[in-house]
This record gives C-alpha cells, sequence and structure tokens, in this order.
C-alpha cells in the first residue's frame, strides 16, 4: 500500500478540474467525520508568498503561529513578484512532497496548472483569493468598498451643506478588487452634496502610484475632501497632499488593508487619515495554518472562507491591535472569531476532486 501511495503521489494522480460552475456554498460543518489523511507527504507549511506588502506580512505571521501550534515545519518561498518563479517554487515543493502550502498568486491563469498538480497529489492549498484552491480565502469584496464608502458617507454629512469633493483611487483592472470600488460609487451616488472629480488606477497599486495621482490630480483640483482606496495608494496620495501644503485635519482619507502605516496615522488624531478596513491578515493566516494541520491529519476543513472587513477607527484601534498580536487567542474564542472570519463548505483528502476552481465569493448570486 505505502508503495502505491508513492507511486500515486509521484505521478501527480490527477484531482479533475474541481467545481469550475460557480456555486453558493453551504456554512461549514465543523463536525463533519473525517475521511483518510493523505500517504507519503510532509508535515510541512510553506508559504508562496508574492511581495513583502504588510498585508502578507501578517498572512505569514499568522501562518508561523499555527504552524508552530500544531507542530508543522514552516518556511517561505519568496516570488518577489516574478510569476515563472512562482511556478517554479509550486513545482519543486510538489516534488519535494510538501504536504501544505498557502499561496499569493501573482499571475492565476499561469499558476494554475502547477496547483491543480499539487491537489491532485494529496497536499492542502489554500489561496489568497483566486482559485484553484484546496481552500480559497476571500473578502466579501463589495461589502468591503461598502464599509469604507458608508464611514466616509457619515464624515461627509457631518459637512456644512453636506458636501464634498471625492477622489477614488481604485483597482478596476483587478478582477476580484473591483466590486469594493462599485460599492463605493454606489453608495456616495446617495450623497447629493457629493462631486467624485477623480475616479482612476493608479499607474501602479502602490505608494508611489497613489502620490503620483493625486499629483496630477491636484493639478486641475487642488481642494480634496475625500480619497478613498486601497491604503497602500491613500497613503501615497496624503504624501502628495502634505507636499503641496493641501492635506487638512478635517479631510477624509480611508483605504483598505489595515495597512501599519495607515493604523499609525489613524492613532495620530489630527491626521487626514480616519480610517482603514482592516482584512486581519494575521487571524486568517492563522486559521489557514490551522486547517492544512486539520487537513494532513483526514479532518473536514472548510472549502472556502470570508475574512469580514472592519472599519479601523480611533475608538477601536487597540482591540484590533490586541487581538491581530495574538490570533491563536481570536481562532480559540468562538465569538471572536466569528467577528473576523465565516466558513463555507467541507472539504478532505477524500474529497479533493471537489476543489474550488472558479472566482468564488460569498456574494455570488
Amino acid at each position: 500500500m505505502a508503495s502505491l501511495a508513492c507511486l500515486s503521489f509521484t505521478t501527480f494522480a490527477s484531482a479533475g478540474e474541481g467545481l469550475t460552475t460557480p456555486i453558493k456554498l453551504p456554512a461549514y460543518e465543523a463536525t463533519r467525520p473525517s475521511c483518510r489523511a493523505p500517504i507519503g507527504l510532509q508535515r510541512t507549511l510553506v508559504f508562496v508568498q508574492d511581495n513583502r506588502r504588510e498585508f502578507m506580512q501578517g498572512t505569514g505571521r499568522g501562518l508561523e503561529a499555527a504552524a508552530r501550534a500544531r507542530s508543522l515545519s514552516y518556511s517561505v518561498a519568496f516570488a518577489d513578484n516574478d510569476p515563472a518563479l512562482m511556478i517554479k517554487q509550486i513545482g519543486d515543493l510538489t516534488t519535494d512532497r510538501t504536504g501544505a502550502i498557502v499561496v499569493a498568486p501573482i499571475d492565476p491563469p499561469s499558476l494554475a496548472p502547477s496547483l491543480k498538480k499539487m491537489i491532485g497529489a494529496g497536499a492542502y492549498v489554500g489561496a489568497v483569493v483566486p482559485p484553484p484552491a484546496t481552500t480559497v480565502l476571500n473578502a466579501p469584496q463589495y461589502l468591503t468598498g461598502k464599509v469604507l464608502a458608508e464611514v466616509a458617507a457619515n464624515y461627509i454629512r457631518s459637512r456644512p451643506g453636506g458636501k464634498a469633493k471625492v477622489v477614488l483611487l481604485t483597482h478596476d483592472s483587478l478582477q476580484f478588487l473591483a466590486p469594493r470600488f462599485t460599492a463605493m460609487r454606489d453608495t456616495l451616488r446617495t450623497l447629493p452634496g457629493v462631486t467624485i472629480v477623480a475616479d482612476i488606477s493608479p499607474a501602479t497599486v502602490d505608494k508611489d502610484g497613489g502620490y503620483r495621482t493625486m499629483k496630477t490630480i491636484l493639478l486641475a483640483q487642488p481642494n480634496i475632501d475625500v480619497v478613498l482606496g486601497a491604503d497602500t495608494v491613500v497613503l501615497g496620495a496624503l504624501a502628495a497632499l502634505r507636499e503641496a501644503g493641501k492635506a487638512r485635519a478635517d479631510q477624509f482619507l480611508g483605504g483598505i488593508d489595515g495597512e501599519q502605516e495607515a493604523v499609525v496615522e489613524i492613532k495620530k488624531g489630527d491626521s487626514p487619515y480616519k480610517a482603514s478596513i482592516s482584512l486581519a491578515s494575521s487571524i486568517f493566516g492563522y486559521a489557514m495554518g490551522q486547517h492544512a494541520a486539520d487537513w494532513l491529519e483526514g479532518k473536514s476543513i472548510p472549502q472556502a472562507m470570508d475574512i469580514l472587513p472592519m472599519a479601523l477607527t480611533r475608538s477601536n484601534i487597540a482591540d484590533y491591535e490586541r487581538d491581530t498580536a495574538d490570533p491563536g487567542a481570536v481562532y480559540a474564542d468562538g465569538s471572536r472569531r466569528a467577528a473576523y472570519l465565516k466558513m463555507y463548505g467541507n472539504i478532505c483528502f477524500d474529497t479533493r476532486e471537489s476543489y474550488i476552481n472558479f472566482p468564488w465569493s460569498s456574494e455570488t448570486k
């Protein structure tokens, strides 16, 4: 039997194409009976990391803490935004019989065949947003944008006449993130005093992209009241506003991701930066690490998981920092965990052919 198991692994037994048609997954059943454990795999968890932005660094901290708690060896394969290198890394990990990976895909279409092989080999494959994976992690993207827009809307309503000039720094070219900005537009459209003076995607999704885009906007619109987007680009926009002498304490700058620099700005009190939508990467990283260990023990785990958006403001930053610093305590407490995570579907080694292979979202109608 052992030799057959090894032969099956070496030839990368197929798990088929998985679930390719979008379906609505039921709630995860934690009491689902266990199935067989994979044979011949290492008790190793590897984070195949795209880049070193803070969001991914937090994911790694959570994964490492879970691996330590479950006696898995842990390492990072850093791809440095190189899709060809990431494909090679996944291939090497499959050949080495690595038992579990979590991946943040750089180029999902080109990486998909390698991930399918790893799933067929019996390994746990957790993916941060794009499939294929045994467990897909996503955020309800429309809700994420709506939460930020509603905090901004409350600020606008408090202004004289409810008027505000708004800049949206978008990522509409990224299929998985576009619903965030649809939600922002939908919310702001309900406010008669709002004028969206710029709705634009920076050339690069980083601080430099936000900085350069805001410098251009300020040439035509020197007085801006609200800026919304991902934290990294909004922080760049803030730098441009300050450089131009156009930053004001009564502005509302808000972002998504809970980046540490954004948290620092919010805590200042007199900064234009008023809110960040946290996706608590250390907490979902810890959960995925626990699921990896459960998979290797033959347990049934979620097919998909939402990380729930939370608006960070000066009033709740302390609680958030406590939780993200100790994700194991959050995971162990059902009520605290439910504030951050929602799980769907069931999958285990025996049912791995039902892996997610479509752009999953809990918001899919």
